[in-house]
């Protein structure tokens, strides 16, 4: 027996609950990105790369719940973008020439986690190395545990291009070949030292994005993080950008900026670069996660009253979310009743009962990766008392100033600007604030951010371009305690909808949640599908 109980810890142990497999079977859904979306992101990235040159990229890690349960294992999404993988323990290797492996002349090699029958029957079937050759298009596969031998002679590449390595690792028991032993024998075969500090290729990203467009700005942001951080303050070139006396100078440095062997930098901004813009399939996905994020809104609406829970709010939405097919949510959801929707990221959502309450709900569904973001704020009773009511729709004004910026060509930071001049008059009319330069007190975040695989999602923020997803989310947030008439205290209002800029303008994918007084108002009256439903009470 007790041989047995040990060989049981021991199975539970290394099979921890959360690893997923890759569904590739008949049941899988038919409308995730095709291989073939895939591989062009590869060629896209591989037509980018430096000549000479190698990106390296890991998968995400598992992260542990508690004991022997992980969370939900969940993709990087740059990988996913980039091979289709939804496995983890795996490394991508894109190379910019044609390289040799084992024989073979190839761009590309995608190290996956090996085939395990005794595993696979607690987690499910993985691709392993054939599988990723068949279902995601990769020309070249190899298993995880080949990576340990495999020769990356850094001599043949004059730069080795990779993000910030995965460095909140575990490693699993009895596996030698998973992410916490592929980053260590990455580093071991490029020689990167533990300490090795890239603060500075930040710094460079920024001069060569910045330079030309805000150089005195960008002069006193190398001063500023010269100062902070002491491995700065010896580099040359850092030191050498801020003694240039005028733009021409500074124009040269830029022009001749050194190249290292290991960039950090590269490989983010073209990323981002290719990111920001999202193709056909893209849209489509990313259509589908903010229409049933919408109907969440409004069937909550119709639902909603004063005697529910914040959690009760939740399960609501994300019920909707999983009745369409999305497979999480894109971020922790955020209810908020009353004070607590003043709490800008809110995410407890454990208020027993709404009351009379305003409740502002930050919620999106991710579907096929591709995150929603969606906030309404409604009053639980369903009427907008005069001060919620005067709050909102100023809220409401400010968005619409937003939207009219959401054109090609124009400042990514134009939505934030509009927004923020109508959010401050209006402040000063209701005697909240009496200059403009208070209203930050009451409206402490941007406007605006990239939407798609991430819910902050990789972009420019340069001029905004056709076929862009970003956000408008204009918000007031007056706390208990704020100086100003109690009246207002406890209300928090935030109202965001997800836009696609186009050449045409732009549209409101977002549209079919509610967004006026008068339409949320008239939503909260009808009947919902859930008056009816009563479970047991609990004693």
């Amino acid at each position: 027996m007790k041989a047995l109980r040990h060989l049981c810890f021991t199975l539970l142990v290394s099979l921890p609950i959360g690893v997923t497999a890759q569904n590739t079977g008949p049941d899988k859904p038919a409308d995730f990105l095709d291989k073939e979306f895939h591989r062009q992101r590869r060629e896209a990235l591989r037509q980018k790369l430096p000549a000479h040159s190698v990106a390296v990229l890991f998968s995400n890690p598992l992260r542990n719940r508690a004991n022997d349960v992980d969370f939900n294992f969940h993709q990087d999404p740059d990988f996913y973008y980039l091979t289709g993988y939804r496995e983890p323990n795996s490394v991508l290797l894109l190379f910019s020439d044609q390289h040799m492996v084992n024989g073979v002349a190839t761009q590309e090699v995608l190290f996956t986690q090996p085939r395990n029958p005794q595993r696979e029957s607690w987690t499910g079937k993985r691709l392993g190395e054939e599988g990723a050759k068949q279902h995601l298009g990769v020309t070249h596969a190899l298993p995880a545990t080949a990576f340990a031998n495999f020769k990356l002679d850094t001599a043949a590449f004059d730069q080795i291009l990779f993000l910030s390595l995965p460095s909140d690792v575990r490693s699993e028991p009895g596996d030698k070949a998973d992410l916490y032993d592929l980053v260590a024998q990455f580093r071991q075969k490029i020689g990167l030292r533990p300490d090795q500090d890239f603060a500075h290729q930040e710094l460079y990203q920024i001069i060569k994005q910045y330079d030309a467009l805000s150089g005195d700005k960008v002069q006193l942001e190398v001063q500023r993080q010269m100062g902070a951080n002491p491995n700065l303050s010896n580099n040359a070139f850092l030191k050498s950008y801020l003694a240039a006396k005028d733009a021409p100078a500074r124009a040269a440095l830029v022009a001749n900026m050194p190249k290292e062997k290991f960039d950090l930098s590269a490989l983010e901004t073209v990323l981002a670069e290719m990111r920001e813009t999202k193709s056909p399939e893209e849209l489509k996905l990313l259509r589908k996660a903010v229409a049933m994020s919408a109907i969440g809104q409004l069937e909550v609406m119709k639902a909603m009253q004063p005697n529910m829970s914040e959690t009760e709010v939740q399960g609501i939405h994300e019920f909707v979310y999983k009745k369409y097919g999305a497979e999480y949510e894109g971020y922790p959801s955020i209810v908020g009743a009353g004070n607590n929707g003043c709490i800008l990221h809110y995410i407890e959502n454990e208020k027993p009962k709404l009351g009379n309450e305003l409740v502002l709900m930050d919620l999106g569904a991710e579907y096929h990766g591709y995150t929603a973001d969606v906030t309404r704020t409604i009053p639980a009773n369903g009427k907008f008392t005069p001060e919620q009511k005067q709050i909102y729709e100023l809220v409401y004004a400010a968005q619409e100033a937003g939207f009219k910026e959401c054109k090609v060509g124009n400042a990514f930071s134009s939505t934030n600007a509009a927004a923020q001049a109508v959010l401050a008059e209006g402040l000063i009319k209701l005697g909240i604030i009496k200059k403009a330069d208070e209203a930050r007190r009451y409206t402490m975040h941007g406007v605006s951010h990239y939407l798609g695989l991430d819910v902050h999602d990789r972009g420019s923020y340069g001029p905004f371009k056709a076929n862009t997803v970003i956000t408008v989310e204009p918000g007031i947030y007056i706390p208990e305690g704020s100086p100003c008439d109690k009246k207002w205290w406890g209300i928090g209002v935030r109202i965001e909808d997800d836009i696609l800029i186009t050449d045409k303008g732009w549209e409101n994918l977002s549209a079919g949640a509610p967004r006026s007084v008068k339409d949320i108002e008239a939503a909260m009256a009808k009947p919902s599908p859930l008056d009816n439903f009563k479970l047991p009470e609990l004693k």
